[in-house]
């Protein structure tokens, strides 16, 4: 998929393809000047609005994949920034903490069952409460195996409603998780500034953060942030805009959702722009 980026050094708009990394080393098609595009977003928030431009666009069996994909990888990035949180608890580096917690999802990364199962360890121990929404009704499972195993195409109505209970599932996720997010934003920004200290002296960096559907990562408690770690200065790391954060909801926060900010994310995946 291809997103809109601006050149920093000519104002030149163009296209390019968007890595799941989040980190792009460009070359202006106009001025041939290089940059680098870092894009703070989270995998779980691409998917679903990639799904959501499927769905306006018409592409109803799409989305389902889309919209099934990123809730599996909201649930990790519960499972992740709740273990990142509880190691930071007991006194954990961060940089140990990521090294125990990667060797421990390769053992789960091929098996999506063993990845729900240890979500929902982990929801209950944090929560003090069983993940009443794991079941195969509150995840749509049937309509999605129906989907993407047995090649059923679905009605859009049909997909809305999946979409929109899924919103719902997610936001109430990321609304449990509250300032545990940041651990997860944090390790971000930590793989960011690791990427910037490999980049030359004269290239500039740009950093995005592309409107979409969910809006809570990167506004709970937005003050306690931890700075990300110190970068040469001329790459000029443009200061973070917060924004507001959605309410959590039901079935109508996804429509509403899709009203104010589905323009926005149809034009950030596909959207025409200057070559």
């Amino acid at each position: 998929m291809n997103i809109p980026t601006t050149c920093p050094r000519c104002q030149h708009a163009f296209q390019t393809e968007y890595l799941d990394s989040g980190i792009h080393e460009l070359t202006c098609p106009s001025c041939l000047g290089r940059f680098a595009l870092f894009i703070r977003k989270h995998r779980f928030e691409t998917l679903f609005d990639l799904g959501t431009r499927a769905l306006l666009d018409g592409y109803a069996r799409e989305a389902v994949v889309n919209f099934a994909a990123a809730l599996e990888r909201c649930l990790e990035f519960y499972l992740r920034s709740a273990l990142l949180e509880r190691f930071a608890a007991q006194g954990h580096a961060l940089e140990d903490a990521e090294a125990q917690l990667d060797a421990t999802w390769k053992l789960l990364v091929s098996q999506s069952e063993r990845q729900l199962g240890a979500f929902a360890a982990v929801y209950l121990a944090r929560e003090g409460r069983a993940p009443d929404f794991l079941t195969p009704q509150g995840l749509g499972a049937e309509f999605r195996n129906r989907v993407i195993h047995r090649g059923y195409l679905p009605r859009e109505q049909e997909v809305q409603d999946y979409a929109a209970g899924l919103f719902a599932l997610m936001n109430r996720l990321l609304g449990d998780l509250g300032d545990a997010a940041l651990q997860s934003i944090l390790t971000q920004e930590r793989e960011y500034a690791a990427a910037l200290t490999r980049l030359d002296e004269d290239v500039p960096a740009v950093f995005e953060e592309h409107p979409g559907m969910f809006r809570v990562p990167r506004t709970v408690s937005e003050q306690n942030l931890p700075p990300p770690a110190p970068v040469p200065a001329s790459h000029q790391l443009p200061a973070h805009t917060p924004s507001t954060p959605r309410p959590l909801n039901d079935a109508a926060a996804f429509q509403a959702a899709l009203r104010e900010r589905g323009t926005l994310v149809s034009e950030l995946f596909g959207g025409k722009a200057g070559r």
